[in-house]
């Protein structure tokens, strides 16, 4: 159980509690609320320590019930809210504590301001997949590996190690292939970024998802893939948090893409028509190259055998093991051609 989690079911109390017993709670606790709810665990309301003050202020004491104190229309956070909406949330309202409840109102969780801002280091590793030639990016390429090309004055590999750096990452291992010793110039042992970063050297390009076999050692908890030309604003904690909660052998991250049709589709029954679509969008959900794996799902390579991603999925699938997908709607970016990098340069400002 969390250190979160354990804060906020202490501070826990049911309706027929006193004033006393909420201040005993707030001064053990410790979390500036208590957490107010029926036998069955609905949220009922909450009470901060403004409302004790305020109800002794008015002439209630120690032994009084709460019923004059308990604020019943607290705001609530749903169960998988994002945590950038959540701190939104906070900010407007100028609170730092928000309850968690499901769909039937019940209390499933705390989000606290102090804890939320600063998200707690994670002893989980990152790998980003930097070895392709990147030949459609030509003659961008011609002498520099893609996820070293620069985006608003950083090379994208290091945009992708800030990011997950301020989720809470702090080890990562780059599999390289074309130049890569660009890349191992570059970034060290990522001491200047204040994180680890390791190695990972293909001899021959081995995919998307090949190069994870030559992880030693193999990782011991889930662990988070990314290609290394995706540039997103994508929280990569909630995603691994989202693949550990299903308990999934494999979750990608997964858009919707919209193509609209270019002409009107006729909709015919043999020969007989039967309907216009004035050309129509179509909305299907695309692959978006970010990944969270757990440790298991590597038996399934070959040792420095080749596999892309959708190849690993397949073979994890054949064994009925559990594989799931991630809706994102963060801007997100696949910079593998020339238009793509002239977009990511000018959203940089470059």
């Amino acid at each position: 159980m969390s250190t979160t989690e354990q804060l906020w079911r202490r501070a826990v109390l049911r309706e027929h509690v006193t004033i006393g017993d909420v201040i005993r709670n707030l001064d053990q606790v410790a979390i500036k609320i208590v957490l107010i709810t029926d036998q069955i665990g609905t949220l009922q309301g909450t009470i901060s320590d403004g409302d004790v003050r305020r109800g002794l202020l008015k002439g209630l004491d120690l032994s009084s019930p709460i019923t004059d104190i308990i604020h019943r229309d607290a705001l609530v956070a749903p169960e998988g809210m994002g945590r950038d909406l959540v701190m939104q949330l906070m900010i407007a309202n100028k609170i730092q504590q928000v309850p968690v409840v499901d769909e039937n109102h019940t209390l499933v969780g705390l989000h606290l301001w102090e804890q939320i801002s600063t998200p707690s280091a994670r002893p989980n590793a990152m790998v980003i997949m930097a070895g392709g030639k990147g030949v459609r990016l030509r003659p961008y390429t011609q002498d520099c590996p893609k996820p070293m090309l620069k985006v608003a004055g950083k090379p994208m590999l290091e945009h992708i190690i800030e990011r997950a750096k301020s989720d809470g990452f702090a080890h990562f291992v780059l599999a390289i292939h074309y130049l890569g010793e660009m890349v191992e110039a570059h970034f060290g042992n990522g001491e200047r970024l204040g994180v680890r970063i390791e190695y990972v050297r293909e001899t021959t390009p081995l995919g998307t998802a090949g190069a994870l076999s030559l992880l030693a050692p193999p990782p011991h908890l889930p662990f988070v893939v990314t290609n290394g030309d995706v540039i997103t604003d994508i929280h990569y904690g909630q995603l691994l948090d989202f693949h550990v909660r299903h308990n999934a052998a494999a979750t990608m991250a997964v858009r919707i893409h919209e193509w609209q049709h270019p002409f009107g589709v006729v909709q015919t029954k043999g020969l007989h028509i039967v309907g216009f679509e004035e050309k129509p969008v179509a909305r299907s959900h695309i692959n978006a190259g970010v990944y969270a794996l757990s440790p298991d799902s590597l038996q399934v390579l070959t040792p420095a055998g080749h596999c892309d991603m959708p190849m690993l999925f397949s073979k994890l699938q054949s064994q009925n093991l559990l594989t799931v997908a991630y809706p994102m709607h963060e801007p997100w970016l696949d910079v593998g051609r020339p238009d793509d990098l002239v977009a990511a340069r000018a959203k940089g400002g470059e």
